[in-house]
């Protein structure tokens, strides 16, 4: 006979719930520059992420609060303003996008983003990573 506690644990763990990194609703393109929308790569495909290259930030919805994070560092440069792995901060967040571009002839002032993780670290909780993708939009 299975406990209704161990019924309660599986279901839980089939259906986790939104964590701690939401989505982020519609966004423009920056003034100047490029910027990446970043979409999760689950079933619901939403937008979780804008990285703008100028000013270097990236906005993100964390326990259902936006806010913008602050480039701290970033290397290798792999075009558009942005690097394969660059780390921003604000608060208590670290955040730290690692992707990889693609030109296509039939994106003009862009890339595809072909593929790409978002970890958030936050001290005393848990470490999240995101499988995300998307594209880089520039004016």
């Amino acid at each position: 006979m299975i406990s209704l506690a161990l019924l309660l644990a599986l279901q839980a763990a089939a259906n986790p719930g939104p964590g701690p990194l939401g989505a982020i609703g519609k966004q423009k393109l920056p003034a100047k520059g490029c910027a990446a929308y970043l979409w999760s790569m689950d079933a619901g495909r939403q937008l979780v992420a804008m990285a703008t290259a100028d000013p270097g930030q990236i906005r993100l919805a964390i326990d259902g609060k936006t806010t913008d994070y602050a480039m701290a560092t970033q290397s290798p440069a792999i075009g558009f303003g942005f690097g394969g792995v660059t780390q921003y901060r604000g608060g208590d967040v670290t955040a730290t996008l690692d992707m990889a571009v693609s030109v296509r002839a039939d994106i003009s002032a862009g890339a595809t983003v072909t593929s790409a993780t978002l970890r958030i670290d936050r001290p005393g909780r848990d470490t999240v990573v995101m499988p995300v993708g998307g594209l880089i939009g520039c004016v």
